[in-house]
């Protein structure tokens, strides 16, 4: 069933209908903050694949941004998709979600104490009268700093179990202390860049 966010959305504005490709919690909450108002189709569980070897992080997470976006579409009559894709990246290394907690684990004593990025691919596809009209893509990149935490604050952090679902294992959202941002988008680091998402949605709808 799909989850549909603000009740006040007119439907017959059949073009205008905004859809989030995502489950995510924290995107859902930084659209609905924005005052978007949109309804949530979760893309298929099998459109997210590994890293190509050609791919940079931005091209990577670009390409599963479009992915859940086109699978999102076919779903859909008429509407805008949004869809995003969001990585931590140190090095030549990414992190994605932790697939359990010793992963978590690895991840963050891996990023303590070192600068480290995380990368966000945005699309916005519009779709009219079942014929995709437009797609727009963008990469947006904030760099941040975990400081040196001990393991006692680590195994502290794991066990509140807020790594779970989140790139790199740590969600900024969470006040930790021992996350600064150092430049980019604040939102972005969560899960979602809303000034880059307001850009696309301004154009597609020029």
């Amino acid at each position: 069933m799909n989850i549909i966010c603000n009740d006040n959305y007119d439907y017959d504005k059949k073009l205008e209908r905004l859809y989030l490709a995502s489950q995510s919690p924290r995107r859902r909450e930084l659209m609905a903050n924005a005052g978007l108002q949109f309804e949530i189709i979760p893309p298929d569980e099998n459109v997210e694949d590994e890293r190509k070897p050609y791919e940079t992080p931005s091209q990577y997470v670009c390409r599963l941004a479009i992915q859940k976006a086109r699978n999102v579409a076919g779903k859909i009559e008429c509407g805008r998709i949004i869809a995003c894709d969001t990585v931590a990246c140190c090095g030549e290394k990414l992190l994605g979600k932790p697939i359990d907690k010793n992963d978590a684990r690895r991840m963050l004593k891996f990023l303590r104490g070192k600068k480290h990025y995380v990368i966000s691919g945005l699309c916005l596809l519009a779709k009219k009268n079942n014929k995709l009209e437009q797609l727009d893509i963008a990469a947006e990149q904030t760099e941040l700093v975990m400081q040196q935490i001990t393991d006692e604050d680590i195994e502290s952090y794991l066990d509140g179990n807020s790594w779970i679902g989140k790139a790199g294992a740590f969600g900024y959202q969470d006040n930790n202390s021992w996350i600064k941002i150092i430049n980019g988008s604040e939102s972005n680091v969560v899960g979602l860049p809303l000034e880059r998402l307001q850009e696309l949605l301004t154009h597609v709808t020029k």
